[in-house]
Formats: C-alpha cells, structure tokens, sequence
C-alpha cells in the first residue's frame, strides 16, 4: 500500500514540474477547450486553477481565456480526483 502511495505522489510530482514548465502557444490557445483543460489541471495534474498563467500566455497571442469554462472543468476535475483518491465509488 505505502509503495503504491510512494509511486503516486512521485507521478504526481514529477507531472506538476513538466506542467509547469510547458507554454501554452497561439494555436492552443484559440483552439482550447477551457472546459477540458481546467478538468485535466485538476484530474490528471492535481495542479491548482491556472487561470492567471493562461490569460497571461493567451493575451499574447491576443486571446482571451473563458474563465468560466476553465473553473467549472477545473472544479468537477477535483471533485473526480478526490473522489478516485479516497477510493470510493460513485
């Protein structure tokens, strides 16, 4: 059990640290779907909302980031996530 928590987190951290240090460019930005990427932040990365970091990256390329969108994914994304951590079914 503590192997498999061990291997988790290690996942876990090493996926934040490549997150972190990816940009988001001109094509993504005009072609995201905001939902999806808010829920993959919070699923799949366990990354807190990154809204701030998009708009920043996206108001280069003179686009602007459907915050909205990006926080109801990024919440049902959490609640996916704490939902498969504690092991419980739906």
């Amino acid at each position: 059990m503590r192997l498999t928590r061990a291997r988790t987190a290690l996942w876990i951290s090493a996926s934040i640290l490549s997150a972190g240090c990816a940009g988001i460019g001109d094509a993504d930005c005009r072609g995201a779907n905001w939902y999806d990427m808010g829920a993959r932040d919070a699923l799949v990365y366990g990354l807190r909302p990154q809204v701030d970091q998009y708009a920043a990256q996206c108001a280069r390329h003179g686009v602007a980031l459907a915050e909205k969108e990006y926080l109801a994914g990024w919440i049902d994304g959490q609640r996916e996530r704490e939902r498969r951590m504690s092991g419980t079914e739906p």
